[in-house]
């Protein structure tokens, strides 16, 4: 089981998720993205978090969202996004 943590805020969600992408390959089970820094994310960060869940899903890889607020995890389930990741606290 490989795991990859990385902690990332709002400025940086679509650069963090773009130098993850080139990490995927090394990465066996899961990436552990840490929100805990995250207060909202804007339209190119889900387009962003969209494209990264569909690159990690071919490389059977499991994206888990850590410290996610509850206002993310609305905006996620609004855009039907929360289903391609896993959230723990």
């Amino acid at each position: 089981m490989t795991v990859v943590l990385l902690k990332t805020d709002e400025e940086r969600i679509v650069q963090v998720l773009q130098e993850t992408v080139d990490k995927l390959d090394s990465v066996e089970d899961e990436v552990v993205l840490d929100f805990t820094s995250v207060q909202r994310v804007g339209p190119s960060a889900l387009r962003g978090m969209e494209d990264f869940a569909s690159t990690a899903e071919s490389k059977g890889v499991r994206v888990v969202l850590c410290g996610v607020s509850i206002g993310i995890y609305k905006v996620l389930k609004l855009v039907n996004l929360s289903s391609r990741f896993v959230f723990v606290s």
